[in-house]
This record gives C-alpha cells, structure tokens and sequence, in this order.
C-alpha cells in the first residue's frame, strides 16, 4: 500500500495545492525521486484518456517509476475517494484492468444524454452465452446438446456483439469450432476475470450440464459425464 503522502491536491513547494510538478526530465516518466504525492491524479488522468480497461502492467509501463503497489495503492486511494464522496465516477477493476466508469445507478441519465438504449439480451441469447462461459472452449454441439435447440442463429448474434469469439478448433471428427467469451463480455457484466462467475453450485438444476466434462445427444436425450463434483468457487 502507499503511505499517506499520496494524496490528491497535495501542495507543492509553492503551496498552489494543484499538486502539479514539472515532468522529469522534460517527460512524462515519474522517477523514484519525483514527488509521488500527485501518483493519484496522474493515475486518474491515464484512465480518463484511455476511456477502456487498462491493465495494472500498462500503468505501471506508462508512469514508468513507481512500483507496482504504489500504482496499486493510488488506484485503490481513488476507488475510496469516489466512493466516500459520492461522486459521478467510479474506478472499477474490470475485463483484467482498471477502468473509469459512472455509478451504474447514473445509468438512465447517461443513456438519455446519449440517447442510447440499455443493451437488452434476450432469454436465448443469455442462456447461450452463460454456457460458454462456464464451459468454454466449446463446440456449437456441446452447448445445443445443453440447451436441447439449435444455437448457430444465437452464436451468430452474439459474435455480431462481440461477446462471443472462435477461438479455434476442436480436435475432434470435423474439427468443429470452439467458442469463447470475450473482454468485453467481461466489461459488459462487469467483470474482472472468468473467475468472478457466479459458483455453479448457486445455479440450480442446470449447474450439472454446466459442470459436465462431457456433453453428447443420444437417443435418449443428453449423456452427461462428471468426473468429479464441480469445485467450490467455480
């Protein structure tokens, strides 16, 4: 964690409490030397730009000096402050990196002054996509035999979206494609990582196709093979 010196408006030696230095060496790079009480409001000016996630590695490259706790430290001194003063932004770590976003509570008035419509999934398309998630890569046979219906139309839709992606291959007869979400499938749901889903164990009846390491039609409908329980945080 960073110490208490990285503050927000920290007053420089002029005391004009903008906290704003000269960059080193006629640059951008903040060196060991260089007053690290101002790491925050730089941090947050490299979100602001980017407008996307942006991993803590990119961070680190870009301010070229601090350590990757004291970066660390300055997000999570910023997610504090937004949060404590009630403000229009909100720092999140989503889709593996840091990212600028307004309190999804702002949501309708930041449509209306957009004039965008709230993304809308349709039951099909949802189901769709929560198969590949948990068991992606997968093959468009693994996730109809789940679903019990035809899902190239709904895999179209949401590559179209890019929520979805092919990621290859399956070494198997016909070497059908393999599926998988997307970074923006986890900037969408919010997401940091694949390992923030939901526990399969908090889904219901449907967790088990969900888990199975094998998924095939039959005659008798869907075979499902488990070789063992599906784990706790999964």
């Amino acid at each position: 964690m960073v110490t208490a010196e990285l503050v927000i408006g920290s007053k420089d030696e002029n005391g004009n409490g903008n906290g704003a230095h000269a960059a080193p060496d006629g640059g951008g790079a903040v060196t060991p030397a260089d007053d690290l009480g101002r790491l925050p409001a730089l941090v947050e000016s490299l979100l602001f730009a980017a407008g996307r996630s942006v991993p803590l590695s990119q961070l680190i490259e870009a301010l070229d000096g601090p350590s990757r706790a004291e970066v660390l430290g300055a997000l999570e001194h910023l997610a504090r402050i937004y949060e404590r003063e009630g403000r229009g932004l909100r720092i999140v770590q989503v889709a593996g990196g840091w990212q600028l976003r307004t309190p999804a509570e702002h949501g309708p008035w930041v449509r209306r002054l957009l004039r965008e419509r709230p993304p809308r999934l349709s039951r099909p398309t949802l189901e769709t996509l929560a198969i590949v998630a948990y068991r992606q890569p997968c093959t468009r046979l693994e996730i109809e035999a789940v679903r019990g219906v035809d899902a190239e139309a709904v895999l179209t839709t949401l590559i179209e979206r890019r929520l979805v992606r092919i990621v290859g291959r399956k070494e198997a007869p016909g070497r059908p494609l393999l599926y998988a979400t997307t970074r923006e499938f986890l900037e969408v749901f919010g997401l940091p990582d694949l390992n923030a889903l939901p526990p399969l164990r908090d889904l219901g009846d449907g967790a088990a196709l969900l888990a199975a390491t094998e998924v095939k039609v039959a005659p008798e409908g869907v075979e499902v093979t488990l070789e063992s329980p599906p784990p706790s945080g999964v």
